[in-house]
């Protein structure tokens, strides 16, 4: 029930009991769910999983390395168009516009 269950309910009354059966309930089930992650089938060899050579750090630099520098690639082209979109902005205002009449 968690977030949705408040004691401004009128149907439910919240005595001491049911609280401390709320709480042991919610114990025991994530007891229950922790039990598994510490048994020795649960662990897990990272190199069984992925194959480490020497050429693994350069591939986690240039993966980083494309990370980083992505998002500042992306600013500067948005710069670029931003500026290019006023110049031609200021452009078109500066010729004037012939009325036909």
């Amino acid at each position: 029930m968690g977030f949705a269950a408040h004691p401004l309910r009128a149907n439910k009354q919240l005595d001491g009991n049911f609280m401390i059966n709320r709480i042991l309930i919610k114990l025991i089930l994530a007891l229950a769910g922790l039990s598994g992650a510490f048994s020795a089938e649960a662990s897990v060899d990272s190199y069984r999983f992925l194959h480490v050579t020497i050429s693994t750090p350069w591939y986690l630099f240039i993966f980083l390395l494309g990370g980083v520098f992505s998002p500042f690639i992306l600013m500067a082209v948005l710069a670029w168009y931003s500026a290019i979109r006023k110049s031609n902005r200021k452009a078109d205002d500066s010729v004037p516009k012939s009325s036909v009449e």
